[in-house]
Formats: structure tokens, C-alpha cells, sequence
């Protein structure tokens, strides 16, 4: 039951302790949510309807499916992953919880690669207690790129006001220097620069790229990161990609140089996700870039001190939809313009 004017979003419920099931409750409260998107929430209609019950929206309307295929676009569809009863336990992160996060993710992820939907948003997981024997990962966006067998995507944030990727994503601050290598952020910059046209329809990106160390090593005094690796890595791309830096990432920040790029590529992940936060935290976006499928994320974590007290914001968690749905739509417009791009340019001398 397929409205063709709809695009099939997959939603994964994350933690079942955290605010990842209210905030769901939260967008689809709103029907014109429908007209945009075929929710399929992969996971069990009594933990939704427990949710619904703590929360105190019994207008919020849950439709059983079946499959993806059984899909109702017009209301909240909820797949049955687990058919056992089992009751959260808000705001506390535990072992049998991240195992139930495990099963809606992957069932979600088959899905996808069945091609039975269209885009991806996975909520909030707690990475600790989700692991086990398949999912030993530092977080979605590795195990992701892990599914979908490419050997490197790309942790970008997204807003209105800003996008942001990172060369290192979920490691040790310790670790970082010895990670970065030109080959890296190269690769990373190519990465980041085939989403910004392919995903967002931006002809000729601009990037910034920020320095490792306090104000970019200031010529080697404070660090030898930036004329070793960082400043190589940009030239290499010269000629093919609009780069630009290394800048400080405080003075960057502060003097809201990011509004003169189309996107940023920062050396670490608290340097690129602590400023974003900062100014986009209830409408940011996670994009995992470089994948074939199209898969975001709201940009906050489980929440579990405000779990189940109804204050969490889903602002956060519509923006993912509305740029899965708008990243989703462009590829297909991308595609369709560089099929045949000899016709193309016939059709427009026309």
C-alpha cells in the first residue's frame, strides 16, 4: 500500500529508555507529517503505545504492519521486531535495552538494502550497551558503512546555518594526531565535496579546512600537524577541490567564518560537533556521507535524565526526516542530470 507521493522513511527506535520513541510520538503527532513521509517505526507496538501511555497522547494513532510493503501512509506504521513483552525502564541504560536497539536497527537496515524503503533515520542508541557480537562499532556511521560494504564515509552535521564533517570520528582525543595523515583528510575532502554536489546540488563547493593545534600551529610553534599533513592535503586537491585553510577553529568559530563556506572539515570530532552543537543543537542534523543509502539522524544523544517527562524537543528529529527526504530527492535529481549529460546539453540548446 505505496502512496508514490510519499517517500518510505525507516525509523529506528534507538535506546527504548532514552527520548527516541517520544520524540517519533512527538513528529507524527502532527498528520502533516503523512504527507511528506510513510513512517515505518521498526521495533513493537506495546513498547510504542507504553511510550504513548507515560507520555499522555492516546490521539497519537499506531497501525500495525506487517512489512514495509503493508506500510499505511497515513499514519504511523510500527513493525514488529520482537514479539515478546518486555517493559523500559526510563532513563536507566541497560544491557537488555541496547539488545532491543540492536534488533530495530537491523531490521531497519534490511530494509533498506532490500530496497523496501527509501531513506534511513536512525535515533539515539546508548553505544556502550547496544554491543555485541554483531554490532562492535564505535557508533551508526561506522556500522553503516560496514553494511553497506564502502571502506570510508563521512560524520557530517547539518543545519541551515552550517555543515560540518570530520576527518577522525569516534576516537580518543590521544589518538588523533597519529591517525591524521594526508591520505586522510584527502580522502575526507573528496568524500565531503561528492555529497555537497550530489547530495545538496552545489555546483562548486567551497571548504574550510581547520588546523589540528591552537591557532593552526602558528607556523609549527604550537604543533607541526598543520605544514606536515594538514596544508599538503589541501594542495594535493588543488585544481579539483575548492579548499581552503588550515584555519583556527576558535577564531574560525568565533568571527562565524563558516558562513562564507558551503561546509567545514574538522580534524576531530568534539572540534567540529562542539561548535555545531553550540549554535544548531535542537536543528542539527548527523548525514552520514558517502554511503548509497541515504541515512540521518537526530543530533543529540538518549537523554536519559528527561526520558519519559515529555520534554524532549523533536526538532532535532524532523530536520533528519526533512533532509533525508530533500538529500533522497536530489540524488535522483543528480542522476538523472548526469545519466546523460551529451542529451542534456541537446535539450537545453533547444
Amino acid at each position: 500500500m505505496k502512496d508514490k507521493n510519499t517517500i518510505k522513511a525507516a525509523i529506528t527506535i534507538g535506546d527504548p529508555n532514552g527520548v527516541g520513541i517520544e520524540t517519533i510520538l512527538k513528529v507524527f503527532a502532527d498528520a502533516r507529517m503523512n504527507e511528506i513521509v510513510t513512517p515505518i517505526i521498526y521495533g513493537n507496538t506495546d513498547l510504542l503505545r507504553f511510550h504513548r501511555k507515560v507520555l499522555d497522547m492516546p490521539d497519537v494513532r499506531l497501525n500495525t504492519a506487517k512489512n514495509a510493503d503493508d506500510a499505511n501512509p497515513k499514519t504511523i506504521n510500527v513493525v514488529n521486531v520482537w514479539d515478546e513483552k518486555w517493559e523500559p525502564n526510563l532513563g536507566v541504560a541497560a544491557k537488555d535495552a541496547g539488545g532491543y536497539a540492536f534488533k530495530s536497527l537491523e531490521a531497519a537496515t534490511s530494509d533498506l538494502a532490500s530496497n523496501k524503503v527509501d531513506v534511513l533515520i536512525t535515533s539515539p542508541i546508548n553505544k556502550d550497551t547496544i554491543q555485541n557480537d554483531n554490532f562492535n562499532f564505535p557508533g551508526h556511521t561506522e556500522y553503516l558503512a560496514k553494511m553497506s560494504n564502502v571502506d570510508e564515509s563521512l560524520m557530517f552535521l547539518v543545519s541551515d546555518g552550517m555543515r560540518i564533517g570530520v576527518a577522525t570520528g569516534h576516537v580518543p582525543l590521544k589518538e588523533v594526531s597519529g591517525i591524521l595523515t594526508k591520505e586522510l583528510i584527502v580522502r575526507k575532502l573528496r568524500i565531503m565535496n561528492e555529497s555537497l554536489m550530489r547530495d545538496f546540488g552545489i555546483v562548486r563547493p567551497k571548504i574550510a579546512v581547520l588546523g589540528l593545534n591552537p591557532h593552526a600551529g602558528d607556523n609549527g610553534l604550537l604543533g607541526s600537524e598543520e605544514q606536515d599533513i594538514i596544508l599538503p592535503a589541501i594542495r594535493s586537491v588543488e585544481g579539483s577541490i575548492m579548499a581552503m585553510g588550515p584555519y583556527g577553529a576558535d577564531g574560525f568559530f568565533g568571527t562565524a567564518q563558516y558562513k562564507h563556506f558551503d561546509a567545514v572539515l574538522a580534524m576531530y570530532h568534539d572540534q567540529g560537533l562542539a561548535p555545531f552543537k553550540a549554535l544548531a543543537f535542537d536543528s542539527g542534523v548527523n548525514f552520514t556521507a558517502g554511503l548509497p543509502i541515504v541515512r540521518t539522524s537526530p543530533d543529540h544523544g538518549t537523554a536519559y535524565d528527561i526520558a519519559g517527562k515529555g520534554l524532549a524537543s523533536e526538532d532535532s528529529l524532523r530536520a533528519a526526516i526533512f533532509l533525508a527526504c530533500d538529500v533522497y530527492k536530489q540524488r535522483k535529481e543528480f542522476r538523472e542530470m548526469t545519466a546523460n549529460p551529451l542529451q542534456q546539453q541537446k535539450e537545453k540548446a533547444r
